[in-house]
C-alpha cells in the first residue's frame, strides 16, 4: 500500500463523503473496508484517462490556413504508423 494511502471503513466514507472527495482531488488514496475485509479502493482520477501520455503523430499548428495536401498528410500518417506499429 502506498504511504499516500489510508484505509478506512465503508461507514466513514457515507459519513463524510464530501471530506473524501476533498482528500482525493488532492491526490489521496484510500482502500475502503466493510465488515473488516477490503471492499475497494478510491484512487484520484486521471482526468485526461491518458496518464499524462501524449505523443505528436503530426504536427499541423504551423501549417498554412487552407491546410495541407491530402497526400502529404497521409505520408505523415504513414511515418507515424511505422514508427508505432
Amino acid at each position: 500500500m502506498k504511504t499516500s494511502e489510508k484505509i478506512i471503513g465503508l461507514k466513514t466514507l457515507r459519513e463524510n463523503m464530501e471530506k473524501y472527495i476533498r482528500e482525493v482531488n488532492r491526490g489521496k488514496s484510500f482502500t475502503v473496508v466493510r465488515r473488516s475485509r477490503p471492499a475497494f479502493k478510491i484512487v484520484p482520477v486521471n482526468e485526461w484517462g491518458d496518464e499524462g501520455v501524449w505523443e505528436t503523430i503530426a504536427d499541423f499548428s504551423k501549417d498554412k490556413r487552407g491546410g495541407i495536401p491530402i497526400d502529404e498528410f497521409l505520408k505523415e500518417l504513414r511515418k507515424a504508423n511505422k514508427k508505432n506499429g
